[in-house]
């Protein structure tokens, strides 16, 4: 508890692991009693940032073990989608483990304008910043991963699924929808199935192709997805081979493709558990707790 406490009452830890903010100031208390004050700054990019204000409570309460800090914010940007705000922290002893929980919400300016971006796109990518968030500081409270380096991370995973889901999606459609007589359809009449359809075969292939690429933007976290992938390129690669052995003399043949992509997918099996994930963390009432 007092780690948690720390990781997340100190303004210079707090802004580390928290999406939401670039950099968090404490402002002076005119008394001990007077709630807490500070200023808080995000950068959105291309120099933009986005300032506002705050005023936190917080309760330590070690006798009970529950602890809860309150809050109210506000900005008077007009760049700033949130005009005010309030929320809450709460921390809840569960054994060895503490249940760490939010909640808050804001009001919007712009009228019908920012009440439509809010709810089609805005508050979506506040509640996943707010989660991952959670996931990040959950993982270097117990495993010692640095936000920054979870940052790393999880940009290395992104380009990695990207990577992969660019080549499926190209091989889909260059070399099969568009341009099937340079290699693809010999090679598949080459193997002697599908006589008398092998064009069709070919382009229910490369449909195949993009739509398993697409599915990496999305789902490209699964364990899934990746032994899919490895499986698949070999399974591939041996059809290519037995169909047309001289393709592995070419340059850029199937094998330096291959073995790019799968090592793509190793790499993201390597360090997927170590990537914070806004999924880890319960969103809905009725999912399991992430404890710290």
């Amino acid at each position: 508890m007092e780690r948690i406490w720390e990781f997340t009452q100190t303004p210079s830890i707090h802004q580390q692991w928290d999406l939401r903010f670039t950099t968090i100031e404490y402002l002076l208390k005119p008394s001990d009693e007077a709630p807490q004050r500070f200023l808080y700054q995000t950068q959105i990019g291309f120099g933009i940032k986005v300032s506002g204000e705050g005023e936190s409570v917080g309760s330590h309460s070690k006798e009970t073990g529950e602890s809860t800090s309150a809050l109210k914010f506000w900005s008077d940007e007009k760049i700033s989608l949130i005009r005010t705000g309030s929320g809450y922290w709460k921390y809840i002893p569960a054994g060895d483990n503490v249940v760490f929980l939010t909640r808050y919400d804001y009001e919007v300016r712009h009228g019908f304008m920012g009440r439509l971006i809010d709810k089609l796109f805005f508050r979506l990518l506040i509640g996943r910043a707010t989660a991952w968030s959670f996931d990040a500081l959950k993982n270097w409270l117990e495993q010692g991963i640095a936000p920054s380096l979870s940052k790393k991370l999880f940009f290395t995973l992104f380009i990695a699924n990207f990577m992969i889901a660019i080549t499926w999606i190209y091989h889909g459609i260059f070399p099969k929808l568009l341009h099937m007589e340079t290699g693809e359809l010999s090679m598949l009449t080459a193997t002697g199935l599908f006589k008398g359809m092998e064009r069709e075969a070919v382009y229910g292939v490369g449909i195949a192709e993009i739509i398993f690429g697409i599915g990496f933007l999305f789902l490209g976290r699964m364990k899934s997805m990746h032994w899919l992938n490895i499986i698949s390129l070999l399974a591939l690669g041996i059809a290519a081979y037995t169909a047309k052995p001289e393709i592995y003399i070419h340059p850029f043949n199937p094998a330096t493709t291959a073995f790019g992509v799968m090592g793509l997918s190793i790499i993201v099996l390597a360090i997927r558990k170590y990537v914070p994930y806004a999924g880890n963390c319960k969103r809905k009432p009725g999912r399991k707790n992430v404890d710290l």
